[in-house]
């Protein structure tokens, strides 16, 4: 089967049909694609008007921005937690690490 490319300004005028449509999958129906590579684009600040997460609707401008702020402290204490557990297999290691 032959791998189907898509230029951008095809992907933009799909993500804004989504928009206009009640639904994605019916967006992507119309369009014969699968509605989880729409989500995909629809995700993606090049195709989406430059948003960094797609607004969901009747959330207010307040609102959406909570929704990003959660999200990007949750992505912060990850790493956070990812670095105090490297630090703490460093430093229990046997001395190896620090002997130049």
């Amino acid at each position: 089967m032959k791998h189907r490319v898509f230029d951008d300004e095809f992907k933009k005028m799909a993500v804004e049909l989504s928009r206009v449509k009640t639904s994605v999958k019916e967006a992507a129906e119309e369009l014969g694609l699968d509605a989880s590579r729409l989500s995909k684009w629809r995700n993606n600040p090049a195709f989406n008007g430059g948003k960094v997460m797609m607004d969901k609707p009747g959330l207010s401008e307040e609102q959406q921005e909570i929704r990003r702020l959660k999200k990007a402290l949750k992505n912060a204490e990850l790493e956070r937690d990812i670095l105090k557990k490297a630090v703490g297999i460093f430093s229990k290691g046997d001395g190896g690490y620090t002997d130049l």
